[in-house]
């Protein structure tokens, strides 16, 4: 039978006329008759991938087996044990500690969580303690002056006068190391009553080496933090050298 021309040139017109599908679409979503995505398709296979992703993010429950808990523990990088943990520590006050890490292990804590708490550690706690340290210290400078001195009262008086003194005679550096320390004090107070004459101008013509020096002890946390007794004294004494106080 001939081929019906009208009908074979109104059918490739309509062919013609329906979309393509577009490169990025896969062929089980498209639908070539309607020339339109396949919604139904494309949201079935969305939620499948969907419950599969839900499934792999989610931590095993409770009575899972153990070896999908460790599984799922390494996947988001938690070690096998406590000592699985490599810390570098950013202070020397701030280490890896066995028994952090292990309440730290036992909360499913990442290496990198556990090292970003030594690391908050060190940021925000040690300047704290640090502080807390030092006023505790100055606390017991004072009581220490106050038990020298005898009393409250006759101590305020006497810092007035040491401090009167020192600002007239002394040297701005050594004035501020002196007065940091119960043993400053007290050895400022005997060069005041010593009244030595030209003790400014041998203070000013001692070695700036040896100012230099001292002022660096002074940054020293052993000087200004932990106040260990024997570095402390040796900051004093050379203060005490430069000026010629006496003994």
């Amino acid at each position: 039978m001939p081929e019906d021309l009208l009908e074979t040139t109104l059918a490739e017109a309509g062919s013609s006329n329906r979309p393509a599908r577009p490169d990025d679409v896969p062929e089980k979503f498209w639908d070539e008759e309607a020339g339109a995505l396949r919604v139904e398709a494309l949201l079935r296979s969305y939620r499948e991938l969907e419950k599969r992703m839900s499934q792999r993010i989610a931590p095993p429950g409770a009575d899972a087996p153990e070896e999908e808990r460790i599984r799922f523990r390494r996947a988001i990088g938690v070690p096998d044990g406590p000592d699985g943990y490599r810390i570098e520590p950013k202070h020397d006050l701030c280490c890896a500690d066995e028994d952090i890490n292990r309440r730290l292990h036992d909360a499913g804590f990442s290496e990198a969580q556990a090292q970003l708490v030594y690391d908050l550690a060190a940021e925000r706690l040690l300047p704290l303690i640090a502080e807390a340290a030092g006023q505790f210290e100055a606390e017991r400078q004072i009581e220490k002056l106050r038990e020298h001195f005898g009393g409250e009262e006759r101590f305020r008086r006497i810092a007035g006068q040491i401090t009167a003194w020192g600002r007239s005679n002394l040297p701005a550096p050594v004035m501020e190391a002196l007065s940091t320390t119960a043993e400053g004090v007290i050895a400022l107070h005997r060069m005041m009553q010593g009244n030595e004459p030209g003790l400014a101008r041998r203070a000013e013509e001692a070695g700036a080496a040896d100012e230099t020096e001292l002022r660096a002890m002074m940054r020293d946390p052993r000087y200004w933090r932990t106040r260990e007794p024997e570095f402390v004294r040796r900051v004093t004494d050379g203060f005490r050298r430069m000026v010629g106080g006496a003994g």
